[in-house]
């Protein structure tokens, strides 16, 4: 239950670490206001003085290179660049994040159910529902596809797409047509006891997940991040492990999946 307190409360624009983190830093920000006023006189580059309050930053980390998303997005754009794909597509991933580091040194396709209106060098945007069977001229197209913390959602309507309990099913199967014989799927989504948390996404059972890929693909690499955002890479898919789903509640597993 506090859980989805705190999911609404963040949803509604409201957080209340940055919120108490913003009061606690109001003492500071006057402090160091009156003293920059004094020293301003003294500095004559800089003429004038506005106000533009951050807070909090002072009490919040650097930045957090233990999230799931930060250590997923690496490892997988790392797996992209050493295997130098002909063609890559991303489905729904973080634009912020993997499709960043992949347009830094090469070029790829970006699929979205929703509208990305910047033009940025390396990215080509087409707005589309994965759910939908794709054009007939994509198919056998790209020998290199991800889709990392996205297939989760598909059918939720989180994103507007349209309510479908196959949803997942259905984007994994286009994924398939659109990929060569033998193409790579990189694909990620929360792992531990299956379940729907709506509006929010699909938790995963991983044995679940190996059934839907079967005669589909084959597993060639298993990567997880446990819920304490520890990355495990190339782990073995043991009965015991799978069983377990690797000890996760809500944790994230990578597959790197070969087409057959």
């Amino acid at each position: 239950m506090i859980k989805v307190i705190s999911r609404t409360v963040l949803g509604l624009g409201f957080n209340p670490i940055q919120f108490f983190n913003s009061l606690k830093g109001i003492p500071s920000f006057i402090s160091d206001y009156i003293k920059i006023s004094k020293a301003i006189s003294q500095y004559p580059k800089f003429g004038k003085i506005s106000i533009s309050p951050f807070l909090g930053d002072r009490y919040e980390q650097g930045g957090d290179m233990k999230s799931i998303y930060f250590q997923q997005d690496l490892f997988v754009a790392q797996q992209v660049y050493k295997y130098n794909p002909v063609r890559h597509l991303d489905i729904g991933s973080r634009t912020d994040g993997f499709v960043a580091h992949i347009a830094t040194f090469r070029e790829i396709d970006v699929v979205d159910i929703r509208a990305i209106n910047s033009i940025v060098p390396n990215i080509q945007f087409q707005q589309s529902d994965m759910m939908k069977k794709p054009d007939q001229s994509l198919y056998g197209k790209y020998d290199s596809i991800s889709s990392l913390h996205a297939i989760e959602h598909f059918g939720l309507g989180r994103y507007g797409d349209p309510i479908d309990l196959d949803g997942h099913i259905k984007a994994i199967e286009n994924i398939h047509g659109l990929l060569t014989d033998k193409g790579i799927f990189y694909f990620s989504v929360p792992i531990g006891t299956q379940r729907i948390e709506f509006n929010a996404h699909r938790v995963f059972d991983v044995r679940y997940l190996l059934d839907v890929f079967k005669d589909k693909f084959v597993v060639e690499s298993f990567t997880y991040i446990d819920d304490n955002k520890n990355i495990f890479r190339h782990q073995a898919l043991t009965a015991d492990q799978v069983q377990t789903n690797f000890g996760c509640t809500y944790g994230c597993g990578i597959f790197i999946l070969r087409k057959v």
